[in-house]
C-alpha cells in the first residue's frame, strides 16, 4: 500500500500535422461533420450532476453565425452557492485521498485527451472558438496534455522536497496541504488547455474548485468536463457553472472560504478583482492566493543585423495565428530603416498568400474572431486609423454578415506612442514603426517604457552583442523573452508562460511556481528523545 512512487516522466506530446492524405486529417475532419451535425444541449456540472436550467443561451460558430452548434444552460447566484457546497463537501475526501491516486487520474486525463477524445477536442475548439486545424492542436490537445502530465510531475517533485538538514534525534519534514476553502477558476475563451489547467492544476494539489469558464469557450468546456469525469474526477472536486461574472462575484468574493482565484483575462478585471478582494479581505479565513495573467502589448524589436526571412515568418506568424487573439500575439513591431524595404517587399508578398475563412477549410490561415463585441471592438481601431490619416499597409477591410473576419491589418505608426503601438487591440491589427538605424539603442526604452503590460517580446538579429544588449535592457519588458523567433507558442515544460507589471502575477503556467500557490507547508519537527529539563548547560556554575 505504502511507496515512493515516481510518476513516469514527461514529454511533449507530438503535433499532429494534419498533412493531406493522412488519417489524422481524416479523422479530425470526421469529428468536424459529427459535430455540426448535432445541437449538443449542454448543462452546468455542480457535484457531478447535470443542472439544466432551461434558460439557454445559443452557440454559433464564429465563422459560421447561421449555424448553431449547441446551448447551454444559464445559472445564477444559487448555482453558485450549491457549486461552493459541492466543493467544500467533497473537499475533505479529496484532500486525504493519496497523491498518486489523485496524480492517476490526471494522467488518465491526458491519456483520454491524446487517444480518444483527441478530434472531438479538437473539432470543439475549430468550431467554437474558430481556430484552423494547427491551432487547435496545438492549444485543445497538445498543451492540455502537456500541463497534465507536467504538473504531475511537479506534484511529485514538491512533494518530495524536503528539509536536508537534521540534528541529532530530530527529524524534519515538510507538509504540503491543500488551501484551506475553495479556489475560483476564472478562465477566458481563447485557449482550451488554459481553460483546463486552471482549475485542474489547483484541483491536482488537493483543491476543489468553483470553474467559470468565458461564454464562448463553454462548448469546449463541456468536453473537458466529460474528460475529467471519465477519468475517475470525484463529484464535487471541479464544479463548472456559466453564470454572470457578476453574479460569480458577489457569491463567491463574499464567501469566507474563499482561497484564492486562478484567471486568465483580461487587465482590467484582474484590478477590480484584486480590488474586491482587498476591501473584503477581513471576510476570510485565510488570505486568497491570487494568481492572474491578464493582457499584453506584445513586441518584436529587430536589429539591422536580421535575417529577413526570419524576421517576416516571425511577424506573420506571432501576428495573425488565431486572428491575433493571443495574450502573446505581436502586435508592435520596430523595424530599422536600412532593411524596411527588403522587409516591406518580403511581408506584403507573404500577406498576399494569407486566406481567411471558416476552420473547416483546413487551407485558411485566419479565421473569424471570436463573437460580435470583439469584431466591433477591433474594427473601430481600424476605422479610427484611418481618420487619423494612417497608413494602411495592408488590410483594413471586415465583414460580419457571415462570421465575425476581419482581414489582417497591418498599420504604419506615425508616430512610437500612436494608440495601436499602445493598446491592446486582442485581433488580427499589427502596427509598425520604422525607427532610424542610429536610434538603435535609444529604441530599447521606447520600446520599455510603452503600454503597461510586460508580457512578450522579441528581439530579432544576427549581431550577438547587440542581441545581448536588448535582452538586457528589455528584461523587465516581457515575462517571455524570444531571440530569433515570434513572440507566441509557449511550450509546457520548456517556456512557463506568464509576465509582470500589467500583465499578470507571473506565476508562470505549466511550472512547478505555479503549483506552489495552491499549498499551505506545514513544517513538523519530531524529537525522538526530549529534554526533560529545561536547564541549559550554560547555566551552571564554574
Amino acid at each position: 500500500m505504502n511507496g515512493f512512487f515516481k510518476i513516469p516522466f514527461p514529454a511533449n506530446e507530438p503535433v499532429n500535422e494534419y498533412a493531406p492524405g493522412s488519417k489524422d486529417r481524416a479523422a479530425l475532419k470526421s469529428a468536424l461533420s459529427n459535430a455540426r451535425s448535432r445541437v449538443e444541449d449542454i448543462p452546468m456540472y455542480i457535484n457531478g450532476a447535470e443542472i439544466r436550467t432551461g434558460n439557454t443561451f445559443d452557440i454559433y460558430p464564429p465563422h459560421d453565425r447561421a449555424h448553431k452548434i449547441g446551448f447551454f444552460h444559464r445559472g445564477q447566484k444559487q448555482h453558485v452557492e450549491q457549486a461552493i457546497e459541492a466543493a467544500l463537501a467533497a473537499k475533505e475526501s479529496w484532500e486525504t485521498m493519496p497523491w498518486e491516486q489523485r496524480a492517476a487520474i490526471f494522467l488518465k486525463a491526458a491519456e483520454l485527451l491524446a487517444s480518444p477524445y483527441r478530434y472531438e477536442i479538437n473539432a470543439a475548439t475549430m468550431l467554437a472558438q474558430s481556430k484552423n486545424a494547427y491551432q487547435a492542436e496545438i492549444d485543445a490537445a497538445c498543451e492540455m496534455i502537456d500541463f497534465l502530465r507536467f504538473n504531475v510531475h511537479y506534484m511529485a517533485e514538491i512533494y518530495s522536497e524536503q528539509p536536508t538538514a537534521n540534528s541529532k534525534g530530530i527529524w524534519n519534514r515538510l507538509e504540503y496541504r491543500p488551501l484551506e476553502g475553495f479556489v475560483f477558476a476564472l478562465t477566458p475563451f481563447n485557449f482550451t488547455a488554459i481553460a483546463g489547467n486552471l482549475p485542474t492544476s489547483a484541483a491536482m494539489m488537493g483543491n476543489v474548485v468553483v470553474w467559470k469558464p468565458a461564454d464562448t469557450q463553454i462548448y469546449s468546456a463541456n468536453v473537458l468536463m466529460k474528460v475529467f469525469k471519465e477519468a475517475g474526477l470525484p463529484d464535487g472536486v471541479i464544479n463548472l457553472v456559466y453564470v454572470s461574472g457578476p453574479d460569480a462575484g458577489d457569491v463567491i468574493f463574499n464567501h469566507p472560504e474563499f482561497a484564492g482565484i486562478h484567471f486568465t483575462g483580461s487587465t482590467g478585471v484582474f484590478r477590480q478583482i484584486w480590488n474586491t478582494v482587498g476591501q473584503n479581505i477581513a471576510k476570510y479565513k485565510s488570505y486568497p492566493r491570487i494568481v492572474g495573467e491578464t493582457g499584453g502589448k506584445d513586441f518584436i524589436l529587430a536589429h539591422n543585423s536580421a535575417d529577413v526571412d526570419v524576421l517576416v515568418a516571425a511577424i506573420v506568424r506571432g501576428a495573425f495565428e488565431f486572428q491575433g487573439q493571443k495574450c502573446s500575439a505581436a502586435s508592435r513591431v520596430y523595424i530599422p530603416q536600412s532593411i524596411w524595404p527588403a522587409v516591406k517587399e518580403k511581408l506584403l508578398k507573404e500577406m498576399a498568400t494569407l486566406k481567411v475563412g471558416p476552420t473547416e477549410d483546413f487551407s485558411n490561415f485566419v479565421n473569424a474572431v471570436i463573437d460580435e463585441k470583439a469584431f466591433d471592438k477591433i474594427s473601430s481601431y481600424i476605422d479610427q486609423a484611418k481618420k487619423d490619416g494612417v497608413e494602411v499597409l495592408w488590410g483594413g477591410t471586415y465583414d460580419k454578415s457571415k462570421g465575425f473576419f476581419i482581414q489582417p491589418t497591418i498599420l504604419m505608426a506615425p508616430r512610437p506612442d500612436y494608440t495601436t503601438m499602445c493598446e491592446e487591440i486582442f485581433g488580427p491589427v499589427l502596427t509598425i514603426w520604422v525607427y532610424a538605424d542610429s536610434e538603435w539603442p535609444a529604441i530599447f526604452k521606447t520600446v520599455d517604457q510603452t503600454g503597461e503590460y510586460a508580457l512578450t517580446g522579441a528581439v530579432i538579429g544576427q549581431d550577438r552583442h547587440e542581441i545581448a544588449k536588448a535582452t538586457h535592457a528589455l528584461r523587465n519588458a516581457a515575462g517571455n523573452f524570444y531571440i530569433n523567433d515570434k513572440p507566441t507558442g509557449a511550450v509546457v515544460g520548456q517556456q512557463p508562460f506568464g509576465g509582470a507589471r500589467g500583465s499578470g502575477t507571473n506565476d508562470k503556467a505549466g511550472s512547478k511556481v505555479n503549483l506552489l500557490r495552491w499549498v499551505n507547508q506545514r513544517t513538523i519537527k519530531e524529537t525522538f528523545v526530549p529534554p526533560k529539563d529545561y536547564r541549559y548547560s550554560f547555566l551552571s556554575e564554574e
